[in-house]
């Protein structure tokens, strides 16, 4: 397999990706809320790499204003659990009340938030810890949409006619 990076082993510069997996390329729209910079660069483009369409934003607030104006196309919510201001958790339920069918994968580097996700429902149970691989996050990001038939069309159906 390809080499795993994670935050503490990569260094700004050029980011070496891992060939896409079996199938077609991601077609999903994602909205990636992280607060670190460089953690938000890199996921965002290892996303963009794959084929998704990618937002991006720094907090919570961003994140909500990011999604109104996208008229709402977004699919997956992938949000770190401790933002400023206001939780992941917090996020994706207000963005979730506002559209029942998004998906949420929330990340998080510290343990504590581990135990956490054992208070979410299953469909909201889509968690990877900090730092991940290349080839974890695609997994995990995968793993979310196919559950919710988002992979293929982005339209919630797994075939089109």
């Amino acid at each position: 397999m390809g080499e795993t990076r994670t935050n503490e082993q990569a260094k700004p510069g050029p980011l070496r990706l891992t060939n896409r997996e079996k199938g077609t390329p991601g077609s999903a729209t994602i909205l990636v809320v992280e607060d670190e910079d460089f953690v938000r660069e890199v996921t965002c483009e290892v996303l963009q790499f794959e084929g998704y369409q990618v937002l991006k934003a720094r907090s919570a607030m961003e994140a909500i204003r990011i999604f109104h104006q996208s008229g709402e196309k977004v699919q997956l919510l992938l949000t770190d659990i401790m933002l400023p201001g206001r939780t992941g958790h917090d996020l994706a339920r207000k963005l979730r009340g506002e559209c029942p069918g998004l998906r949420t994968l929330f990340v998080s580097g510290y343990p504590e938030n581990d135990a956490m996700q054992k208070d979410l429902p299953e469909a909201e149970a889509f968690y990877l810890p900090k730092p991940f691989s290349v080839e974890s996050l695609m997994r995990m990001v995968r793993q979310v949409l196919q559950r919710s038939g988002e992979e293929d069309g982005g339209d919630g159906k797994e075939e089109s006619a």
